[in-house]
């Protein structure tokens, strides 16, 4: 059985130089999920790269929370088609060789 790695969002704050409300807003819009222990906030090691992704576009590119979540909403879309794309043409190339 897996283990799944909780990361304390207190601290990834001080390493980003982020405010703590900032992981709350990206949870009750949806865009992560948070856990709860002893009334401690952490984040899954697995949901790292996409927390890191949004704290760049909000840093660097001084980009709100709304823009996030349209630019995470449109990434996902693309992501999805991608998928969509690669499968049509498998089935494609599927009925292109017979």
């Amino acid at each position: 059985m897996p283990t799944t790695q909780l990361i304390a969002a207190n601290e990834f704050c001080i390493y980003h130089h982020i405010e703590l409300s900032f992981i709350y807003s990206l949870q009750q819009s949806g865009l992560i999920e948070v856990t709860v222990i002893e009334e401690k906030l952490f984040v899954e090691e697995s949901q790292l790269p996409q927390l890191e992704k949004m704290v760049r576009l909000y840093q660097e590119m001084d980009i709100n929370l709304e823009g996030i979540e349209t630019i995470t909403y449109l990434l996902q879309r693309m992501h999805d088609m991608q998928r969509e794309i690669a499968t049509l043409e498998s089935r494609l190339s599927m009925y292109e060789n017979e």
